[in-house]
């Protein structure tokens, strides 16, 4: 479908901040996950592909680009905190590998996520910057990986890392497929070799578990790589089984399993649980940026995933945003099934565990929300401008949590 305009957007029903049925008193109601007949739905695979068109699109490098060089806030801020992370560097030296292990023995995946965030970071800097230094080391670094890296092993968690490193891999070679010293032919052919079938194993089969029993962020990580991959590629199977497992798929990570249950606060704002918010907020947050990242490739290939299922997805993100704030927000008992027999495990209440996680997953959000269809982002916009400018990977932490997302949304958002 074609993308709405904003205009058409201003006064919908379930964002106005009048009109919006709430119970007496204010009180919010939960509302079950249901159909979504009602759904706005996105396209198939583009009959022309775009690119770059994960997440950046051309003008999203041309803004930075002019504002950076005219040297206006907030894209200068952002362009400041690109240029000042250590990843960044032209000088940076890769460390391929043919086998990466995230779990149990051996484990080494610190070496992929590192070199995936040095090599995001250096086409940036050579996207906005044009800095000639930068292609090359994002180029060194992905022609080292597409020719070496054969397999990806380790516990369950191997499929968490062939979905995370997945998409961001493909995402660093989207900026670069123009570029004379990436060999873009053999980072296509290994993304389909080494991560694709790791992905759409675990979203055909989910490791032989319960089909409930892994949390959204695994669903949603593997969703985003098949999406990356189908781009990347020109695979318009890959792209179709991307979108119709975020729209309908079996487990956790599908939008209506992962936004379980909707509610309307008191000053009237839409909400939505989010499936891990009984677990803990990093994780939560984490979903935020997986998610997202989702929605916006498929945006740039002309399909609105933010606003499939009557933006069910910006009722989860508003969700999350207002606990984080430090703002209560309702929670219905969450039952789910785990391990090979469902065995049945509740939450009974929000977890509070690591509440507040700073993570740069906002400025994608709020300036889609926000900027691209003027909708009234409350609280996602005020947990974006308490933490802005957005950094990325090396900026947040040295362990895997810090590289979930890209980041740098700050630059290359900003509207």
């Amino acid at each position: 479908m074609s993308r709405t305009s904003p205009h058409q957007h201003l006064h919908t029903g379930e964002l106005s901040r009048r009109g919006l049925l709430k119970t007496a008193g204010g009180l919010t109601v939960a509302v079950a996950l249901g159909t979504a007949s009602d759904a706005t739905t996105a396209d198939a695979a583009p009959a022309t592909w775009t690119h770059p068109g994960m997440l950046h699109n051309a003008g999203d490098i041309n803004r930075a680009k002019v504002r950076v060089a005219a040297g206006t806030d907030p894209w200068l801020s952002g362009w400041n905190k690109l240029v000042a992370n250590s990843h960044s560097q032209s000088t940076w030296t890769n460390r391929a590998t043919a086998t990466v292990i995230r779990g149990g023995t051996g484990e080494n995946y610190g070496l992929l996520y590192n070199d995936i965030a040095a090599a995001y970071q250096n086409a940036l800097r050579w996207r906005v910057g044009g800095t000639e230094a930068n292609a090359v080391c994002a180029a060194r670094i992905l022609n080292a990986w597409s020719t070496t890296l054969t397999s990806i092993g380790g516990n369950a968690d191997r499929f968490l890392a062939a979905g995370l490193y997945g998409w961001q891999f493909a995402n660093a070679c989207e900026l670069m497929r123009d570029y004379d010293g990436f060999d873009l032919a053999a980072a296509q052919e290994m993304t389909a070799r080494v991560f694709y079938p790791m992905n759409n194993s675990f979203l055909t089969n989910h490791n032989d578990a319960c089909i409930t029993n892994y949390w959204a962020n695994w669903d949603l990580c593997n969703t985003a790589s098949v999406l990356a991959i189908g781009i990347l590629n020109e695979d318009g199977a890959k792209y179709d089984q991307a979108v119709t497992y975020f729209k309908s798929g079996a487990g956790n990570g599908s939008l209506a399993h992962a936004v379980p249950y909707l509610y309307t606060d008191s000053d009237g704002y839409a909400l939505g649980q989010w499936q891990e918010a009984g677990r803990d907020q990093g994780h939560t947050v984490m979903g935020m940026g997986q998610m997202g990242a989702i929605c916006e490739m498929a945006w740039n290939q002309g399909g609105d995933l933010y606003s499939y299922d009557s933006r069910r997805f910006m009722k989860g993100a508003q969700y999350v945003a207002k606990y984080n704030l430090g703002n209560d927000v309702p929670f219905t008992t969450y039952t789910w099934g785990t391990g090979q027999n469902c065995s049945q495990s509740s939450q009974t209440v929000i977890s509070s565990a690591s509440r507040g996680q700073i993570r740069p997953v906002w400025a994608m959000l709020h300036f889609h929300y926000n900027r691209r269809l003027n909708l009234d982002d409350k609280y996602i916009s005020a947990f974006y401008h308490a933490n802005a400018p957005e950094g990325g990977g090396g900026d947040y932490g040295s362990t895997s949590g810090g590289f979930d997302q890209l980041g740098f949304g700050t630059l290359m958002y900003a509207k």
